[in-house]
C-alpha cells in the first residue's frame, strides 16, 4: 500500500535503537528523508548505515540532548538544516522509567517531568510554527503505563505527555495537524531484555501478562507510527493507542 510519504520529512528522538531506531526504518521504507536525533553518535551511525538503502535514503544524524536546557532548540535548528528547512512528522520518543527509591528528591523528579513530558513539549513547540505555516503535520508521542504497580517518576509524567497531547490535537486540527498517542507494552530492546532476567521468568511473565504470546519488537511501534504520520490517517487525531500484544493494562 502506498501511504503517500514520498519527499515528507521526520524528525525522531531517542533513535540510536530500540523503538526509535525501528521507527526509523519504518518510516525511511516508506519514503520519508529521517533525522534521528539522540546523544550517542556510533549508535546513530550505525542506525544510519543500516537505513542507507531505505528508499528515504540515508537518515541525517542530529547529536544533541533533549533534556539540556538549549537542547531541543539545537536539535530543532539542525534538524531544519539537514531536512531542507522543514520537519513535516514528529516523533517524540524520548522517555524513560524512573523507580522511586528512599532518596527520590525534587531533582529525580524534576528529571523524570523533563525525560518523559517536557522535553517533548518544548521540542513540539518549536515544530508547530513550521507546520501551521504548510498547514499539515503530524506529531506522534511516545507515552507508556500512567499507572505503575510501583511507584515511578516515569507514569506520571506520561500521564501530562497524553493529556496535553489529546488537548494540543484539538488546538492543531483546524491547521492540518494531528497529534496523537502510542503506548508501547513489552518491546524487545537493551532495557527490556534485562527484565525479566531470565528466559524462564520470561516466559511465565509472558504467560500470565500477555494473551499474544511474545514480546513485540520495534517495527510494531514503526508500522503504526507510519500509518499515523501518512494522510490516510487524516481523521485520526487525539487518539491514544496501545500496542501490547493485548496486555491488561493499568490505566
Amino acid at each position: 500500500m502506498n501511504l503517500g510519504l514520498e519527499g515528507k520529512t521526520a524528525l525522531i528522538t531517542a533513535a540510536s535503537g530500540g523503538i526509535g531506531s525501528g521507527i526509523a526504518a519504518a518510516l525511511a521504507d516508506a519514503g520519508v528523508h529521517v533525522a534521528i536525533s539522540g546523544r550517542k553518535a556510533a549508535a546513530l551511525e550505525q542506525v544510519a548505515g543500516r537505513l542507507a538503502s531505505c528508499s528515504g535514503g540515508r537518515p541525517a544524524i542530529v547529536i544533541g540532548d533533549v533534556c539540556a536546557i538549549d537542547g531541543p532548540a539545537q536539535i530543532v535548528a539542525e534538524a531544519l538544516a539537514a531536512l531542507g528547512g522543514r520537519v513535516d512528522i514528529l516523533v517524540n520518543n524520548v522517555g524513560g522509567a524512573r523507580p522511586v527509591t528512599d532518596k527520590a528528591d525534587d531533582a529525580f523528579w524534576d528529571e523524570a517531568l523533563t525525560l518523559n513530558f517536557l522535553a517533548a513539549r518544548r521540542l513540539t513547540d518549536l515544530i508547530i510554527p513550521g507546520m501551521k505555516a504548510k498547514n499539515w503535520g503530524r506529531i506522534v508521542n511516545i507515552s507508556g503505563a500512567l499507572v505503575a504497580p510501583r511507584l515511578n517518576g516515569a507514569a506520571p509524567a506520561k500521564a501530562a505527555l497524553v493529556s496535553w497531547s489529546r488537548t494540543l490535537s484539538s488546538e492543531l486540527g483546524a491547521h492540518g495537524i494531528t497529534v496523537n498517542t502510542i503506548a508501547p507494552g513489552r518491546i524487545n530492546s537493551a532495557q527490556i531484555q534485562k527484565l525479566p532476567p531470565t528466559e524462564q521468568s520470561k516466559a511465565e511473565f509472558i504467560k500470565q501478562n500477555i494473551p499474544a504470546g511474545y514480546f513485540g519488537e520495534p517495527c510494531d511501534i514503526g508500522h503504526l507510527v507510519t500509518f499515523l504520520a501518512s494522510p490516510l490517517a487524516r481523521y485520526v487525531n487525539g487518539a491514544a493507542i496501545p500496542v501490547d500484544g493485548g496486555a491488561v493494562r493499568r490505566v
